[in-house]
């Protein structure tokens, strides 16, 4: 049986674009192995949000040929938009498919020989319809990633996104809900509905938006958790809330992106909200869904950044008082504005901040967590991890984003189930169950 093997960098979606593509392979009698292992054809999806990121697909591109020569090299996503020729030029790549034709990569692999060379990236910036890539054959029984949108029309000053996505482009709605149904009865309690800009979702459509998917994905029988990927603060508006804490299922989670908390900063960064803006949305959030866990993105050492602007976030970090921070340190990207801004941060100073916010981060997580010692809360079994091989350890997220351990068995895994909090344990929660 001919071998394939996937590596994938970057975010959620790129996760759900290789488990349609393996599905692809596996429907024309492939065997999908793990990355490390001997396989015919290498698929690389890569991301290109930070250089690190292109590094890292370059690596894995060289250790691939390294462990079969006579495979073939197939390299997708973000980094290979964005630069498909340097990407073609790398010793061992045969295929360049971008972030698009996902779904002819089959095809496209098998019509060329291993000495042979293929760019098959288009102009993202004229592509105006959804690329279908649904998943069938369903893994696991927790919580499902499900993208329902591609593209970008943002552009802020430091994203390479929209050049490697393109303009925003829904998935059919019917399609969503055919995969929500699937997924349902496939076991799944939790749907995160994801995209590269799903506050978008409908723009390029007549007559939907994100609240009539969040409301159709509600309706379906078996679905008990509906959670967002990242969204951008505009989209919550008075309306927006009033709407979702209206359905029981929709998590008191929102991962509502920041990126700066001060106005100078934004402004360089084209970000379309001041932070009396975003203020005033948490401040909605937490009167309409108490205990609501907002969770956010921080770039530190964007061009520019002064000693005061970084304070300034710091201070507004602090008050709007969030349960998670995932902290990024400013990375050039070629092609986007804020890579010729003047004015560029010194490395050393982007570690320092870097460090700092973390460590805020981290007290904020706790503060937030500690708020939840002795209450409990019903938690989805995701995962059973083994503990000095005597003890079996399972692990799952509550609707508002704690990460909770209990004592458990295999049985548990795919069950929401009621869990006494009881001690903080590093980013985890060791809890107990109330009715086992």
């Amino acid at each position: 049986m001919k071998t394939v093997a996937f590596y994938t960098l970057g975010c959620k979606v790129n996760q759900y674009d290789t488990e349609a593509m393996a599905e692809l392979f596996e429907k024309r009698g492939y065997k999908v192995v793990d990355s490390h292992e001997f396989a015919d054809i290498y698929v690389i999806n890569t991301c290109t949000v930070t250089n690190l990121s292109d590094r890292k697909s370059r690596q894995f591109i060289r250790r691939a040929k390294k462990k079969n020569p006579k495979a073939k090299i197939v390299v997708a996503g973000c980094y290979a938009q964005t630069a498909s020729e340097e990407v073609l030029k790398i010793e061992g790549v045969n295929l360049v498919i971008g972030t698009n034709k996902r779904n002819e990569i089959v095809e496209l692999i098998e019509a060329i020989d291993i000495d042979e060379k293929a760019n098959h990236v288009d102009n993202i910036m004229k592509i105006d319809e959804f690329e279908e890539l649904s998943i069938e054959k369903i893994k696991g029984k927790t919580r499902a990633f499900l993208k329902i949108q591609e593209g970008c029309n943002q552009f802020c000053s430091y994203c390479i996104i929209p050049y490697a996505r393109g303009p925003v482009r829904s998935r059919k709605f019917e399609n969503i809900i055919s995969e929500v149904k699937r997924l349902s009865n496939n076991g799944f309690k939790e749907i995160v509905l994801t995209g590269i800009h799903i506050a978008s979702y409908g723009k390029d459509l007549k007559d939907k938006n994100l609240i009539d998917v969040i409301k159709a994905v509600h309706d379906v029988e078996g679905i008990e958790r509906i959670r967002l990927s990242s969204v951008e603060p505009n989209l919550i508006t008075e309306k927006f809330i009033e709407e979702i804490k209206l359905l029981p299922k929709f998590c008191n989670h929102l991962h509502l992106s920041l990126q700066s908390g001060c106005d100078e900063t934004l402004k360089r960064m084209s970000r379309k909200y001041t932070t009396e803006e975003y203020r005033n949305i948490v401040l909605n959030l937490r009167k309409a869904i108490p205990d609501i866990a907002i969770t956010t993105d921080i770039i530190v050492g964007f061009p520019g950044e002064t000693d005061e602007e970084f304070n300034t976030t710091c201070k507004f970090v602090k008050e709007i008082n969030f349960s998670q921070i995932h902290v990024f340190k400013y990375s050039p990207r070629k092609g986007t504005p804020a890579a010729k801004f003047k004015n560029q941060v010194h490395p050393n100073i982007k570690n320092l901040r870097s460090e700092k916010m973390i460590k805020i981060a981290d007290d904020l997580m706790l503060k937030y967590r500690k708020r939840f010692i002795d209450k409990t809360l019903d938690v989805l079994f995701e995962d059973r991890v083994n503990v000095n091989n005597d003890k079996n350890i399972i692990t799952g997220l509550t609707t508002n984003y704690i990460n909770v351990a209990v004592e458990g068995n295999e049985d548990f895994v795919g069950k929401i189930i009621p869990v006494k909090l009881k001690k903080i344990k590093k980013d985890v929660i060791i809890g107990e169950i109330i009715n086992k």
